[in-house]
């Protein structure tokens, strides 16, 4: 098997990854436009029964998504070192000695 230069299957090579072009956006924009009033029915009917994913909707659009926040606790301490004690007679070996 010849070998093939697969480079150019890199994302950010041109005409191989990214952001479609604007003019394909518009098309479907474009294509969209005419069912926009038939969308806002259907989310405001959504809202009028009180069905969450409607007014989740609502709320992401009108008032942007909250930021994701994570919560991390940490429950038990840890040691930055440890301490090696000899057993036989309990006495700390120093630790600059270990570490030189």
């Amino acid at each position: 098997m010849a070998n093939i230069d697969k480079r150019k299957f890199n994302k950010g090579t041109k005409g191989v990854a990214g952001r479609k072009p604007k003019s394909e956006e518009v098309k479907l924009i474009e294509r969209l436009t005419p069912l926009e009033p038939l969308a806002y029915k259907k989310l405001k009917e959504g809202i009028e029964k009180g069905e969450f994913k409607f007014i989740q909707m609502f709320y992401n659009y009108y008032a942007g998504k909250p930021r994701e926040t994570k919560d991390i606790t940490v429950n038990n301490e840890q040691p930055l070192f440890n301490l090696i004690i000899d057993s036989e007679d309990n006495n700390t070996i120093d630790i600059d000695e270990i570490l030189d």
